[in-house]
């Protein structure tokens, strides 16, 4: 199976390329922004007609989809996450390679939902923020090119490689510090927060079996259960072997505001409804979420 992989360097595309590269029956051609790529192409400022002569040269049977931006303003979101995509879909359709499209998205686009309920991919989605805004934009553009196309919506991943600045990484790096230093305490903001932790090798488990699977439209990948941050702390300091307190400096009962530090307009909670993920893809999830904390603890516990 030939496969071409966009976006094959980043947070989520490098443990995707693992996975096919892991698979004998998988031909991959890398295509980014890269010198590691096989093939350095913008999706974002290329044209939908240098990608169509690329196709046809390869003649992929999917065509995998990771790229993407999570920060930058309106303008630098819709470009990278919503007209790279448009350039996607017209390339695959003006093609002849007839490739089926896998597009990772996110649960970024279905915005603040009730807590304790579990979104299903039927939920009306109502994205908090501009990158929500990108992403499901670009999931309306895919399931609506008429292309054999499946797109994730990917909950919150998490595991090895996760950036230094995303809350469970700027995490690790106070406990580090404060470890470092002696401290016995740790100040935090923002531990109310709940969201559906997935180890990003899971993630990459669900694009291989969507890319080998006939399933179509949205499907949710998520574990099912929202975890508290406060919680995600206190395992990370039992995996890391930090013995001091923690402490919430958003703590209701001084009166002070809850603090929301996950930038994706999400608000308090968030919990996927990953049945049909299940019954669709034949996908569950296999790593425990602090087998993913100790593998941010070890990167973290190594950076100088």
């Amino acid at each position: 199976m030939r496969v071409l992989l966009l976006g094959a360097n980043g947070y989520l595309g490098r443990f995707v390329a693992d996975r096919l590269l892991a698979d004998p029956a998988v031909q991959l051609t890398a295509l980014g922004r890269g010198d590691d790529a096989d093939v350095r192409f913008d999706l974002a400022s290329g044209s939908p007609g240098a990608l169509t002569r690329f196709l046809n040269a390869v003649h992929p049977g999917v065509v995998i989809n990771c790229a993407g931006a999570t920060r930058g303003g309106a303008r630098d979101l819709a470009r990278h996450n919503t007209v790279a995509v448009a350039t996607v879909c017209e390339s695959l359709r003006r093609s002849g390679c007839g490739a089926r499209l896998v597009q990772v998205g996110c649960s970024s686009e279905y915005g603040p939902s009730q807590p304790g309920s579990s979104t299903a991919e039927d939920a009306v989605p109502r994205p908090g923020g501009p990158y929500g805004v990108s992403k499901l934009a670009a999931t309306e553009l895919v399931l609506g090119s008429g292309l054999d196309a499946i797109v994730l919506r990917v909950f919150s991943p998490v595991g090895p490689g996760t950036p230094a600045g995303s809350p469970l990484g700027r995490l690790a790096e106070a406990m580090r510090r404060a470890m470092q230093s002696g401290d016995n305490e740790l100040k935090l903001t923002g531990l109310g927060v709940q969201r559906d932790f997935v180890d990003v090798r899971d993630i990459a488990r669900a694009v291989h079996a969507a890319s080998l699977s006939a399933a179509q439209g949205a499907v949710n990948i998520g574990t099912g259960r929202a975890v508290r941050l406060r919680d995600a702390a206190t395992l990370l300091a039992r995996v890391a072997g930090f013995g001091g307190a923690l402490h919430e400096l958003d703590d209701p009962h001084l009166g002070t505001p809850p603090a929301y530090p996950y930038p994706d307009g999400c608000g308090s909670w968030q919990q996927a409804d990953v049945r049909t993920a299940r019954d669709r893809l034949g996908w569950r999830p296999r790593i425990a979420l602090e087998e993913s904390l100790a593998d941010i603890w070890m990167e973290a516990a190594c950076r100088i």
